[in-house]
This record gives structure tokens, C-alpha cells and sequence, in this order.
């Protein structure tokens, strides 16, 4: 029986329609979406200004509020609530982290091209092979 499953968003459609999936499937469970903010870096476009913030839990929070607003908007049209975390960091590997505490893990796949998946990389392709419990993947 699936208690407790971790949700992915970043704040696009796809991520939007795995939380959708997820209280759908798994509307008795409590549900947590993650939101992984990149790590501050002078090459990664949210993530620089973070770099040069003094309050970087507050930088951190303000970006991700979209997302956490909309998730929370989501799960109220399915009259359900949801834990919201914001961690920083590479979002696959952040995901596969925290997914030990979670019955599953479902999270959105983008068809990026070959120079976002080359530079940004695949975080549906990492959570899939690296997570110790079962992945829906999402399109």
C-alpha cells in the first residue's frame, strides 16, 4: 500500500500533470512535492542571483513561491493538501536523495533537446535509475 509519495515539480506543465497524476492514483496518501532550486552559480540563469544573495534560503523560497503557489492550487482543486519542500542543488539527484522516505516517486519528463538534456541533463532519467523505490514517469 503506497502512504506517502514524492512529487517533482519545477514549475512546468509536466510537472504539473505528475501532481495531477499523483492525486489522481494516490489521493489517499500524503503527498510531498519537492521543488529543487539549482545551486548558485554564475552560469545558471535563477540560480546566479541566489549566488549574490545574503539570504539564500530567502532568495530561495521567493523563486520557488510560483511553484508552490500552484501546487497548493492544484491539490485544492482536488479538495486535498500538500506538503511543500524547496531544497538546492541538481534536481535529480536531490529527488533520488530524498526518495528513500517515500513509498514512490512521480515526476514529469521533459523532451528536451539534445543541448538541454547535454547541459541540464535528464532528471527524469536520474530519478528512474537511481531511486530505491518505484518512478512514474509522467508526459
Amino acid at each position: 500500500m503506497i502512504t506517502r509519495v514524492l512529487v517533482a515539480m519545477d514549475g512546468s506543465d509536466v510537472a504539473e500533470r505528475a501532481l495531477r497524476y499523483a492525486l489522481d492514483v494516490h489521493g489517499d496518501a500524503e503527498i510531498v512535492v519537492l521543488h529543487v532550486t539549482g545551486e548558485p552559480s554564475s552560469m545558471m540563469g535563477e540560480a546566479a542571483g541566489m549566488a549574490l544573495a545574503e539570504d539564500l534560503e530567502g532568495e530561495m523560497r521567493d523563486q520557488a513561491e510560483e511553484v508552490i503557489d500552484r501546487a497548493r492550487e492544484i491539490a485544492a482543486a482536488y479538495d486535498a493538501t500538500v506538503d511543500v519542500e524547496v531544497a538546492v542543488g541538481r534536481p535529480g539527484k536531490r529527488i533520488v536523495e530524498r526518495a528513500e522516505e517515500f513509498d514512490t516517486v512521480v515526476v514529469g519528463t521533459h523532451d528536451g533537446s539534445l543541448v538541454d538534456r547535454l547541459l541540464v541533463g535528464n532528471v527524469a532519467q536520474t530519478v528512474f535509475r537511481g531511486s530505491p523505490v518505484s518512478v512514474t514517469v509522467v508526459r
